[in-house]
C-alpha cells in the first residue's frame, strides 16, 4: 500500500524529531535520551538498506514545568518510548510527578492517551504531547474524581475571560463545503484568523476560548484524512471586555488565504509565502511548529 509509511520513513521522522527536541531543549534537565544505543541503531537503520530492524525502542525523558503561578515548584516528567512504527502509531508516554497521587497519575495518563489517540496518529507529536502536559497536568494535582460543582462554575467563568488562538493542521483542505463551513462558523462565533486551503491545510482561529472550543468541536466532526491542533495559545483577559479582545487579535477577520504555488497540480501551497504572511502578523515561530524547519 502506498499510503502506508515505510519503516525507513518512520525511522527518519523519529530521528528528525529527536533532533528538533534536542535543539529546542538543549539542557539535560529538560530533555534527555535514556537509550543512546537505540538511537544509534535507528540512525544506522535509516541510512542503510541492509540494516536490521532496531532491537529496542528509542526512549527519552522530557521534563515539563507548567506555567501555573501556584504550581511553580511542581515538575512533571514524561517518560517516552517511540514504538518502531511511530508516528503511524502513537508514542508511549507516562507522566509522573511527586505531587500526584496514584489515582491522579492514572487519571492524567489515561486522558493524555485519549488525547494522543484522537490527535496524534501519523504525525510527529512529541511537541503537542509536551504542550498538552504543560497546559493540563497541573490541574490533576487537586483533581480527585469528585469534581465539585464549585470548580465547574469557576471553569465556566474563566472560559469567558480567556482569549485563545488555535493553530489547526489538516492533511489537506480542498472541499468547498468545508471551506464555507470554516468561514461561516468563524463569523458566527466572532472568530478571526485565516484558512489556507490546499495541501497541507492550515486554519488559525482566535477569539474567546469558549468560541474557539466550539469551532474546534464542529470542525473535527467533519470527515478528515487527518486534522489536529498543532498549537494553542491562551491569554487571560484582564476585565475581558470587547476592547481587550480586539487588542489581542492578530487578524482582523477570518479570510481564506491562497498562496498559489505554480506546481503541476497547482494545489500545493507556497510555504515561503505562508511564512512571510505569518511573519507580518508576528507569528513566524508558528511556522516551525507546523513544519519543523526554520522558514526563510
Amino acid at each position: 500500500e502506498t499510503t502506508e509509511m515505510s519503516n525507513r520513513e518512520e525511522a527518519e521522522i523519529q530521528i528528525s524529531e529527536l533532533d528538533l527536541l534536542s535543539s529546542m531543549f538543549p539542557y539535560e534537565e529538560e530533555f534527555v535520551v535514556t537509550d543512546q544505543v537505540a538511537v544509534a541503531e535507528l540512525k544506522h537503520y535509516a541510512e542503510n538498506e541492509s540494516a536490521e530492524t532496531p532491537s529496542s525502542k528509542v526512549q527519552f525523558v522530557l521534563n515539563v514545568k507548567p506555567e501555573v503561578t501556584n504550581a511553580s515548584m511542581v515538575e512533571f516528567s514524561m517518560a517516552c518510548a517511540l514504538p518502531f512504527k511511530y508516528p503511524t502509531v502513537v508514542p508511549e508516554i507516562t507522566v509522573r510527578s511527586s505531587a500526584l497521587s496514584r489515582s491522579q497519575q492514572v487519571h492524567l495518563n489515561s486522558d493524555l492517551k485519549t488525547y494522543l489517540m484522537q490527535n496524534c496518529s501519523g504525525e510527529p507529536c512529541m511537541l503537542s504531547a509536551r504542550e498538552w502536559v504543560k497546559d493540563h497536568a497541573a490541574a490533576y494535582i487537586d483533581k480527585e474524581h469528585s469534581s465539585s460543582s464549585v470548580t465547574t462554575s469557576n471553569a465556566m467563568q474563566s472560559e469567558d475571560n480567556t482569549f485563545t488562538r488555535l493553530w489547526i493542521y489538516s492533511h489537506h483542505i480542498y472541499n468547498k463545503q468545508k471551506r464555507k463551513n470554516i468561514i461561516d462558523w468563524a463569523k458566527e462565533l466572532a472568530l478571526s484568523g485565516f484558512c489556507m486551503p490546499g495541501k497541507p491545510g492550515v486554519v488559525c482561529v482566535e477569539g474567546l476560548q469558549s468560541s474557539c472550543e466550539e469551532f474546534w468541536s464542529r470542525v473535527r466532526r467533519l470527515t478528515w484524512k487527518r486534522i489536529l491542533i498543532r498549537h494553542r495559545e491562551d491569554v487571560s483577559l484582564e476585565g475581558g471586555g470587547h476592547a481587550e479582545i480586539q487588542k489581542q487579535r492578530k487578524f482582523s477577520t477570518l479570510e481564506e488565504k491562497c498562496f498559489d504555488a505554480h506546481g503541476a497540480r497547482g494545489n500545493h501551497m507556497d510555504l515561503g509565502q505562508l511564512y512571510h504572511f505569518l511573519e507580518e502578523k508576528g507569528c513566524a515561530d508558528i511556522f516551525q511548529m507546523y513544519f519543523g524547519v526554520e522558514g526563510h
